[in-house]
């Protein structure tokens, strides 16, 4: 839109710095601080004790990455998990509900930068097995259910090889959060020198021979196996046969299945060269617990043994673990319950996929790229501390992502860009546009850093966001600019989107909180920028709402700061683009502390459009800027019980972003 001039006075810095020593030297308490403890992973809560990252000796020489860098495609039939699965650039691929392999007991070949996760808790591979060829590297397999590829009678897999995973002569590779059961041979099959292997999190049940490891003379494999629930199987829980190093901890060991054959009815054993530690584990009814080859060492420390009996080997020297990797023990006491909790498929892990910036996607729009048209499940894009010089666009077909700064604050996390609207309007200005509906941003800060004062152009208008689609929140973000900082639009003028900012920083100058779509902005700083003038420095909002929708702007719980003059500032004025007669702006400014810079006639005309036709109010607002005159209209009590957050937001789909809060 066009506006009057908004120079500020040359050499008004603005640097991520700056605003935040603004915010601490006034003193705003919690809606402006900087927060200080980490963030919790989008996946993963403080309960659940997993990471998306690999660990163990998966993480070492270069670490397991699986797919990532690559795109993000769904799967729900065979033809398409084996075609992505085997195909040579890499695919993180979802599996969504239960996909049944033919013939009984085929292979679905995975080849390397490949990983596959189970959506939600339901994804699952039924009589089929996951085949990794000699030479292939670089896999993650997850959160899924492969099951019942079991020969009836066939209880020793003598006649059949229908691995629930079988792979031979690979690397770095992750099996995590599986169930595997009822198959015929062994579930995992972990062969001929594989090296640098993780397993954890797994339900191994209702099996003969579960795990196997080895195969050859050669003690290469190096292995981690913790936190797995081995239920049900009466051998190889693992068997270990020639590992160079192998650690298993934090296993939990139940109602092993005897079949009238004691002999053959054992926990983990160690055998031809192989070292094992095994550490802080718990079994429970468990004939031979843990046993080791003459041949072998095996060193056990801190495990817990209830109703066990037979071999409890322990001799050699094995290895330290911790020359290798980093690790935390759980209690072996606390096993029982944090296994059978959370090992096998997690809702949270698969109900949202994480792909990493820069150290999955170079740029944060190479990560939005990745995901796939139609994406109906979360996908969390972290993006690790930095400034990323780039614009960022999130088409409408790409909804529910999740932009996740990693940072210890949203000011360690910026993506910035500096185009005018001279160059292509709002749409083509705006640093980060969201198209898509279901979108989240938190811990980041979004900046548009052309420089007024250097340039003369027509349309200096600088977006730092602009957004078209439904539902988006915005939490403990930054929007830097001057013009035009924040727009929040809709797609059309007779479509309502809506949009919660809540724990945030806003900065502008002319108009810098404008649009037509419903936006709550809740428990935020909104700085007014000095433009050097003494008499207008700007307005704060410039709504465009649609006559017919009764909720615009609401700014709430909030203060607005401002270096400004006293009496200098705006609250905002009607906006009817193109002389749009509909758009009948709608703004409430309620709870809010003002300064002294808010003229005592806030609101103005614009463009032949009178600022008393609109739909301008405040309630119980506070602080020097806040003295009710003749010009400020107070809304009344009984019409401020229905100008709520939840009024605003709740659409015919009561959404309540704020209830989480």
């Amino acid at each position: 839109m066009t506006h009057l001039d908004s120079k500020r006075l040359p050499g008004a810095g603005r640097t991520v710095a700056a605003v935040m020593g603004l915010v601490a030297a006034l003193g705003l308490g919690a809606i402006g601080e900087a927060q200080g403890a980490a963030p919790v992973s989008p996946t993963t809560t403080t309960a659940a004790p997993w990471s998306d990252r690999a660990h163990g000796f998966a993480s070492l020489a270069g670490g397991t990455t699986g797919g990532a860098g690559g795109k993000v495609v769904t799967v729900t039939d065979q033809a398409s998990l084996a075609r992505y699965a085997a195909a040579e650039e890499p695919y993180i691929i979802r599996v969504a509900g239960s996909i049944e392999v033919a013939p009984f007991g085929s292979d679905i070949v995975v080849g390397s930068d490949k990983t596959i996760v189970g959506v939600g808790d339901t994804g699952e591979i039924v009589h089929g097995e996951l085949h990794l060829n000699p030479g292939t590297s670089n896999v993650i397999i997850r959160n899924l259910t492969i099951r019942d590829s079991y020969v009836e009678g066939d209880w020793d897999g003598k006649t059949t090889d229908f691995d629930a995973i079988q792979m031979d002569t690979v690397d770095h590779v992750w099996i995590d959060h599986n169930r595997f059961t009822h198959m015929g041979d062994g579930l995992l099959d972990i062969r001929k020198d594989s090296q640098y292997i993780t397993v954890s999190h797994n339900q191994f049940t209702n099996h003969n021979k579960a795990f196997g490891i080895g195969w050859t003379s050669n003690a290469l494999t190096q292995i981690t196996v913790d936190h797995n629930w081995f239920k049900g199987t009466k051998q190889r829980n693992p068997s270990a046969d020639n590992c160079a190093y192998a650690h298993l901890y934090n296993n939990y060991f139940t109602d092993q299945v005897r079949d009238d054959d004691p002999v053959w009815t054992y926990g983990s054993w160690a055998r031809g060269r192989t070292k094992m530690v095994l550490e802080n584990s718990y079994y429970d009814g468990v004939r031979h617990p843990y046993q080791a080859d003459a041949t072998a060492e095996l060193v056990e420390r801190g495990s817990i043994l209830k109703n066990t009996s037979g071999r409890h080997d322990e001799w050699g020297d094995a290895f330290d673990p911790r020359e290798f990797y980093r690790y935390r023990l759980d209690p072996a006491a606390a096993v029982p319950a944090l296994v059978s909790r959370f090992s096998g498929p997690q809702e949270r892990i698969g109900d949202s996929v994480t792909l990493h910036v820069p150290g999955d996607y170079p740029t944060v729009q190479a990560a939005v790229d990745a995901v796939p048209r139609g994406n109906a499940s979360t996908v969390v894009i972290a993006v690790a501390p930095g400034t990323y010089r780039e614009k960022v666009h999130i088409p409408s077909n790409k909804p529910n992502i999740v932009l996740q700064g990693t940072g210890q604050d949203r000011s360690d996390t910026v993506i910035v860009y500096d185009t005018p609207a001279e160059y292509g309007g709002s749409t083509g200005s705006a640093t980060v546009r969201i198209d898509a509906n279901d979108v989240t941003a938190r811990n980041l800060t979004f900046s548009n850093d052309f420089d007024e004062a250097a340039h003369e152009l027509r349309g200096e208008q600088a977006l730092a966001m602009k957004t078209n689609g439904d539902r988006i929140v915005f939490e403990n973000t930054g929007f830097l600019g001057n013009q035009d900082t924040l727009m929040t639009n809709s797609p059309s003028l007779t479509t309502v989107s809506r949009v919660y900012i809540r724990d945030s920083y806003i900065e502008g100058d002319v108009d810098f909180i404008y649009g037509r779509a419903t936006t709550v902005i809740e428990r935020s700083v909104i700085r007014a920028l000095n433009r050097g003038s003494t008499t207008n420095n700007g307005w704060v909002t410039a709504a465009s709402t649609w006559k017919d929708n009764p909720y615009g702007f609401l700014i709430t719980d909030s203060k607005i700061v401002s270096d400004a003059p006293d009496g200098s500032f705006h609250l905002g004025r009607p906006w009817h683009p193109g002389g749009e007669p509909d758009a009948i702006a709608q703004v409430l400014i309620r709870n809010t502390e003002l300064p002294a810079a808010i003229k005592s006639s806030p609101w103005t005309d614009m463009s032949g459009f009178s600022w008393k036709d609109a739909r301008f109010s405040e309630y119980r607002n506070y602080g020097p800027g806040a003295a009710v005159t003749a010009d400020r209209p107070q809304m009344s009590e009984d019409a401020a019980r229905d100008h709520t957050v939840a009024d605003y937001l709740q659409g015919t789909d009561n959404w309540a972003p704020y209830a989480r809060h």
